[in-house]
């Protein structure tokens, strides 16, 4: 779980030329960070290196969207999010992040790749809304597994309702 650190209420951006680059082993602990992601999440190299991706998660990220991460990144699939992260001062940072699974010569999975760019900002206007309903929904629920579970029944329901996949809609966005 992510350390508590307390939010600013700022917002960091970094420029559309960037990318953020992570890689994790497959339990989801960092092996590799690139510059920018040092630069943009405000943490030297030996402080993430080793420790859980979550180290940059910002509270306000439901955790179904993690969830339908996981989920399809270890089924062998890639995923785009929209991703609020959390930098260590406790600025906050969205991207959109394209994450795969890393495979060795036997094709089993072996970690994962993450890169994030900055995000089209009608996009977060449009994302945030729908996150903020699926963390109010999680915080309804005293267990933390029930309030996750019934925040991804809303957002598979909210897809449906549309007649959309996810990825369709991240790229409706």
């Amino acid at each position: 779980m992510a350390e508590q650190i307390a939010l600013t209420g700022k917002e960091r951006t970094f420029p559309d030329s960037e990318i953020i680059v992570s890689k994790t082993d497959a339990q989801g602990r960092i092996t590799y960070v690139n510059d920018v992601f040092l630069s943009v999440s405000g943490y030297a190299e030996a402080e993430v290196i080793g420790k859980p991706h979550n180290v940059i998660r910002h509270p306000d990220m439901p955790r179904c969207v993690f969830k339908l991460l996981w989920d399809k990144v270890q089924s062998g699939q890639e995923i785009f999010a929209y991703v609020n992260n959390r930098a260590k001062n406790g600025d906050n940072y969205w991207v959109f992040a394209h994450v795969t699974p890393s495979y060795d010569a036997a094709h089993n999975i072996i970690g994962y790749h993450s890169n994030r760019r900055s995000p089209r900002r009608e996009a977060l206007a449009k994302v945030a809304p729908l996150y903020a309903q699926l963390l109010a929904e999680e915080n309804k629920h005293s267990d933390r597994k029930q309030g996750m579970e019934a925040s991804f029944r809303l957002l598979l329901n909210i897809l449906a309702n549309q007649g959309i996949e996810y990825e369709e809609f991240i790229f409706s966005l």
